[in-house]
């Protein structure tokens, strides 16, 4: 029969806030890498179509023509640019992730405790039971709707490769004397 301490409890409930917390940070940061990288692109093609369209003005059909595609261009970059709203995704993506530091800071206090030995069982029944509503309620009303949260979710109730938390995932949070395994050499 599937038996599990409270202690891996806490444990492993600790690695599914990291795995979730660092999906957020990275989809915070991915999305705003390639915003900066759009709005790049859109400088530089808007600069080109209003060289253009001072060349056109006396250099004739061939200049006019260029500067009205680079114009449409422009135009439709940012369309497309405004239309996706990659800013509501990033601000989603950075609140969630600086909300679930906070909670693996409290796991972590917790853990500590625990190695310390210093909360009995009911209180650290309560306080875990405390955090995983904590971490449910950030999941459920702070996490945007697209598809790198889908991807974080399967990956916080899965782990990583789908196969469970290593113990090398959480032991990076850890001091060296709470930590399972030792640090490789």
């Amino acid at each position: 029969m599937f038996q599990i301490t409270l202690a891996e409890h806490v444990r492993l409930s600790f690695g599914s806030a990291l795995a979730a917390y660092e999906g957020h940070a990275e989809a915070a940061a991915t999305l705003a890498r390639r915003s900066s990288y759009a709005r790049l692109a859109l400088l530089g093609i808007s600069g080109l179509a209003a060289v253009a369209g001072s060349v056109a003005v006396p250099g004739g059909y061939g200049w006019q023509l260029t500067s009205a595609i680079l114009s449409v261009v422009v135009f439709a970059g940012c369309a497309v640019y405004v239309g996706l709203n990659q800013h509501l995704l990033i601000h989603g993506h950075r609140t969630s992730a600086a909300k679930l530091w906070v909670i693996c800071e409290k796991y972590r206090a917790l853990l500590a405790e625990m190695h310390e030995e210093l909360i009995d069982l009911p209180a650290l029944q309560n306080r875990r039971n405390a955090l995983l509503t904590e971490y449910a309620e950030v999941i459920e009303l702070a996490a945007p709707d697209d598809r790198y949260t889908y991807e974080i979710a399967k990956a916080a109730l899965s782990g990583p490769r789908g196969d469970g938390y290593p113990d090398t995932l959480i032991d990076r949070y850890l001091p060296h004397a709470m930590r399972k395994q030792a640090p490789a050499s």
